[in-house]
C-alpha cells in the first residue's frame, strides 16, 4: 500500500528527487509556518477584567500584629541591626494609629555598635497572585538608606521570585524603581510592553547583570520627597498569570473604585507605570507564596557603594561613618502608610 505524501518522511537520499517548485513552495510555507508561530509566542497577554473581591485588609491598631519582625543579619550587608517587636515599640520605630502606620529609622542613638537600628517586617500570610493595594503618606530618603517595599518568600529565594514594587536610595529623588528578580527563564525582553515608565535591562534572572533583576523606573515623582510632598498617594501592584503591573496614582487622583474599597478594576486604571507581560516568563512558576516586605536597610550593597552614595548624590565621607555618626539625618527616613488590602480574583 502506497505511504500517502509527506515531505517529513523523506530520506536524504530521495530529497534530490523533489520537483524545485515543490521545494520553494514547501519552504515559502515553512517560513510562513514560523512567522505566525513566532507572532503567537510574542503575543501581547490577555489584561481583561477580573472581577476582586477583599481577601486581607492591614490598618488600624492592629497593623503590625500581622506582620513578623525581622530580626536576624541583613542579607544584603547593610549597615542595620534589624530589631524585633518589642524593641522596635520601645524605641518608637513601629507605631500605628487608627489611620496611619509608621516604621521608622532610629534617629536618637548616636554610634550604634554594628549598625543603626531599623525595621523590617514580613506579612504572615503569602500570596499566589491577587490585587495589592498600598495607600502610602510618606517614603522614607535620606542619605545612607535603602528602603524597599515588596514581595518574597525569604527562605526560599530566589526559586519563588521577588517583586520590587517601590525602592530607592539615599536622597531617592531619581524616581521609583520597580523591577523582578527570578531565576533563570524569565525575561522582559523581546515583547510589547505598555507602561509609562523606562524600562531597565530585560533579563529577570538574578545571574544576571549582578543580580539587576528587569526594572522599570517612574519619574522624579514617583518616590521621596516629590511623592511625598502631595500627600502620598497608592501604589497598585496586579499579579496574575497574564503578568504584573504597577500604577502609582497621587493622592489627588486616586480612582473611586480604590477610594470605596468595594471591587476595584485594574482595567479601568488606563496605562500602568509599570508592565511585566508573561510574553517571556511564566508568571505563575516564577512567583509564588509571597510575603509583603517592608524595610528601611542602610548602606549596604547599593545604598553604600561610591557609584550611588557619593557619585549619584553627593553624600559626604563614607556611608557608615555617616550612619553611626548622624542619627538626626533620619528623621526623615520612614514609611507611613495609610493601609493595605489584598484583592483577590472572585
Amino acid at each position: 500500500m502506497k505511504q500517502p505524501y509527506s515531505p517529513r518522511s523523506w530520506s536524504l537520499r530521495k530529497k534530490p528527487i523533489a520537483s524545485p517548485e515543490l521545494l520553494v513552495g514547501t519552504a515559502i510555507l515553512a517560513v510562513l509556518f514560523n512567522l505566525i508561530q513566532g507572532a503567537k509566542a510574542q503575543a501581547y497577554p490577555d489584561y481583561s477584567s477580573i472581577r476582586y473581591q477583599l481577601l486581607d485588609s492591614y490598618g488600624g491598631p492592629s497593623f503590625f500584629d500581622q506582620f513578623n519582625y525581622f530580626s536576624g543579619d541583613d542579607p544584603t550587608d547593610g549597615y542595620v541591626t534589624y530589631v524585633n517587636r518589642g524593641t522596635a515599640q520601645s524605641l518608637n520605630l513601629t507605631s500605628a494609629t487608627d489611620t496611619t502606620a509608621t516604621l521608622r529609622v532610629d534617629a536618637s542613638t548616636p554610634n550604634p555598635s554594628g549598625g543603626r537600628n531599623s525595621v523590617r517586617v514580613e506579612s504572615k500570610n503569602t500570596y499566589n497572585s491577587g490585587l495589592f493595594i498600598f495607600d502610602i503618606i510618606h517614603t522614607p530618603y535620606g542619605c545612607g538608606t535603602w528602603p524597599a517595599l515588596w514581595l518574597t518568600d525569604g527562605p526560599n529565594w530566589p526559586n519563588n521570585g521577588e517583586i520590587d514594587i517601590l525602592e530607592s536610595h539615599n536622597h531617592g529623588s531619581h524616581g521609583n524603581e520597580m523591577s523582578l528578580h527570578t531565576t533563570g527563564g524569565c525575561s522582559m525582553d523581546g515583547g510589547e510592553r505598555r507602561q509609562s515608565g523606562t524600562s531597565l535591562e530585560g533579563n529577570c534572572d538574578i545571574g544576571s547583570d549582578g543580580n539587576a533583576g528587569c526594572g522599570v523606573t517612574g519619574d522624579l515623582g514617583t518616590y521621596g520627597v516629590g511623592f511625598n510632598g502631595g500627600g502620598g498617594g497608592v501604589y497598585a501592584l496586579e499579579l496574575r498569570d497574564a503578568g504584573i503591573r504597577i500604577w502609582n496614582f497621587p493622592r489627588a487622583s486616586i480612582p473611586s473604585d480604590i477610594n470605596d474599597g468595594s471591587s476595584p478594576d485594574p482595567s479601568s486604571w488606563g496605562i500602568p507605570l509599570a508592565d511585566f507581560p508573561s510574553t517571556n516568563c511564566d508568571i505563575g512558576s516564577h512567583f509564588r507564596n509571597l510575603n509583603i516586605v517592608a524595610n528601611i536597610d542602610l548602606c549596604g550593597e547599593l545604598a553604600g557603594t561610591s557609584t550611588h552614595y557619593t557619585q549619584m548624590y553627593n553624600c559626604p565621607g563614607s556611608c557608615t561613618d555617616f550612619v553611626a555618626n548622624n542619627p538626626s539625618q533620619f528623621e526623615d527616613a520612614y514609611w507611613e502608610f495609610g493601609g493595605i488590602r489584598v484583592y483577590q480574583a472572585s
